[in-house]
């Protein structure tokens, strides 16, 4: 007989899994509208394309890059680990994420917006009031280094709700350090690594995706957002369960 622990584990494994195909159909979804000229409601498409600082193309930059490190981190915990239950979500994470990229990217090509922008502050976005104008980028006066125009050390500071950790690009973001120190852990010591780095790259992607289903103007990628953060929510839950099997506890 299964234990009731097992099972519960199990049962929230499948509500997260049904969770990142719901996103994952969102954005299959925005991208098909947004590539014939509408929006995900299947109305007409906005009258004006995002503009470069909009939070619509902001959040498209950050979150790509957001995504790029979460697939990096599950793929080296594949590698550390014969734990079929990490092994599994790291899978889905690293495939949910690396699709949503791509459309994050493809769009930024349809607006014809370039994927960087030298002198846009990662999250400088999040404090956009206008979806097609310049968003915060003239109000924040910091550069891509995560310092201000006088060169002070803008990190660990809160960015449009959410903070950066020193060393870190963004919300949630691990540092190199912690990279490092998965890429060399092994079995026990990587999973609950990673689960703890993963989880703090959630609850910085939840916010970030929030950010962009209140601010951003174009109604797919306000749809994508949402989905994010549905099936992130339930990845943070599943976590939480599978650390606690391993006797350990998110960080924070």
């Amino acid at each position: 007989m299964t234990p009731p622990q097992v099972r519960r584990v199990s049962r929230t494994y499948t509500a997260a899994g049904a969770a990142v195909v719901v996103a994952a159909l969102f954005a299959v979804g925005a991208t098909v509208a947004t590539a014939n000229g509408g929006d995900a409601d299947g109305g007409s498409a906005a009258s004006r394309e995002p503009a470069l600082y909009s939070a619509d193309a902001g959040f498209a930059r950050d979150m790509a890059v957001h995504h790029q490190q979460a697939v990096e981190m599950s793929f080296i915990v594949r590698d550390r680990t014969k734990d079929e239950a990490v092994r599994s979500l790291a899978y889905d994470i690293a495939n949910t994420q690396a699709n949503q990229r791509g459309m994050l990217l493809g769009w930024l090509d349809l607006w014809g917006l370039p994927k960087v922008v030298a002198d846009e502050p990662p999250m400088s976005w999040m404090g956009s009031t206008d979806g097609h104008g310049t968003s915060g980028h003239e109000m924040s006066g910091q550069d891509m280094s995560g310092h201000d125009m006088a060169g002070h050390d803008m990190s660990g500071h809160d960015m449009g709700g959410a903070t950066t950790k020193p060393g870190a690009l963004m919300p949630g973001m691990a540092t190199k350090e912690e990279l490092e120190r998965l890429g060399s852990a092994e079995g026990r010591d990587a999973e609950v690594l990673y689960l703890q780095l993963m989880t703090d790259h959630h609850k910085g992607g939840v916010a970030m995706a929030q950010g962009c289903a209140s601010q951003c103007t174009t109604p797919a990628e306000r749809k994508l957002a949402e989905g994010m953060v549905a099936a992130q929510r339930s990845e943070l839950t599943l976590m939480a369960d599978m650390l606690k099997q391993r006797g350990a506890a998110p960080r924070g």
